[in-house]
């Protein structure tokens, strides 16, 4: 089993990660990919009114037509701050070890993954698959050898980074689409459409929620 990991706090989820989450999925040729809202992220704002219910449920929503996608409550359930170290433990355990596990990251939270707790023991746990920006391998290359090890060699074939302990790092470009979260959250306040930004579920969830007023 190949599980891909995607961590974030949706808020809302929107085509940007969806998108990104399929071609993931087909490039890596993952089985599943599992959708991880994050409770109290350590370097991240959860902006008011919206509650980690609503939060959840939009997920839920959003990946239900997808066989291949699901939702995992593990940050949400688990009190005090949402720890990805903490997360990926939780799914070595509970995947077992005939599971490979590949966290999925865009590129700039990844060139900061050296602030998170305990940041080298993530690449023991698990493989990244890092979301490219247009001429990032280069700084992807220099940021493994200078934080994490010198001994990732790169595998350009198969756009990935091989340690000899350590899990793989896959780089990846996927389809750009310019949606965020805070735009959607900014269109809603200004009273604005946000169709075909958001999946018809979520945004009939948010009008009928009244959220992000």
């Amino acid at each position: 089993m190949r599980l891909g990991l995607l961590g974030g706090t949706f808020n809302p989820i929107h085509f940007g990660h969806l998108r990104a989450a399929e071609e993931i999925r087909e490039k890596i040729r993952l089985d599943r990919i599992t959708f991880i809202p994050s409770a109290l992220p350590p370097h991240k704002k959860v902006e008011p009114p919206i509650t980690v219910a609503d939060r959840l449920e939009m997920v839920r929503r959003a990946v239900a037509g997808n066989p291949f996608f699901e939702v995992s409550e593990i940050e949400i359930r688990r009190p005090g701050l949402s720890y990805t170290v903490e997360t990926l433990r939780h799914f070595q355990r509970s995947a077992g070890a005939e599971t490979e596990l590949f966290f999925i990251v865009g590129m700039d939270a990844f060139l900061e993954i050296n602030t998170w707790e305990s940041y080298k023991e993530l690449f023991q746990l698990s493989h990244f698959v890092v979301l490219e920006r247009p001429g990032t391998p280069h700084a992807l290359e220099k940021f493994l050898a200078d934080n994490i090890s010198p001994d990732y060699r790169p595998d350009n074939e198969k756009r990935r980074y091989l340690h000899h302990e350590l899990r793989a790092v896959f780089f990846q470009a996927v389809t750009s689409l310019d949606i965020s979260s805070t735009k959607i959250r900014d269109l809603v306040k200004e009273g604005c459409s946000i169709r075909y930004l958001v999946p018809r579920v979520v945004e009939e969830y948010i009008i009928n929620k009244g959220l992000y007023k």
